[in-house]
């Protein structure tokens, strides 16, 4: 990503889905949404529905992770934590989200997710790596910035 620091990238902000303009530079100061007025970066990684799902992974400039996990998935839950510490490591350069594939089943099926939790980074709405099965935080760190 060699844009100039002052170039405009869209947040879509967790908690209202509205998309935010602002200069790449003031990504790490805390930028807050223009709608809702609540903080971009910050709570954790972003729960997705069929309703968010495809806003936040085509209109977001930065890469999005998401893990497709389920409530009754053992590893899924055990993996969580460390997701969310992953994603406080990250952010924002990177926005962290997860999908429940039990609620939303449509989406996981039309992403050919065949085990749980799946890791999927997108950037600009395309799928560009993907990892299956429960991973430690610093692992989830060092693969994401593997593939970016």
């Amino acid at each position: 990503m060699s844009e100039s620091a002052s170039a405009p990238v869209h947040i879509v902000c967790p908690q209202c889905a509205g998309v935010n303009r602002l200069p790449k530079a003031k990504l790490g100061q805390a930028p807050k949404c223009g709608s809702c007025h609540q903080s971009l970066f910050g709570q954790g990684p972003q729960e997705l529905s069929a309703s968010t799902y495809q806003k936040v992974t085509t209109r977001n400039d930065i890469p999005v992770v998401v893990d497709f996990w389920a409530p009754w998935c053992g590893p899924c839950r055990a993996m969580a934590p460390a997701f969310s510490e992953a994603a406080t490591q990250l952010e924002p350069k990177v926005r962290f989200a997860k999908l429940n594939t039990e609620a939303e089943p449509a989406i996981g099926g039309g992403l050919s997710i065949k085990g749980i939790p799946t890791m999927i980074v997108f950037m600009g709405g395309k799928e560009i790596a993907r990892q299956s099965g429960a991973m430690a935080k610093n692992d989830i760190v060092r693969w994401v910035e593997s593939v970016l």
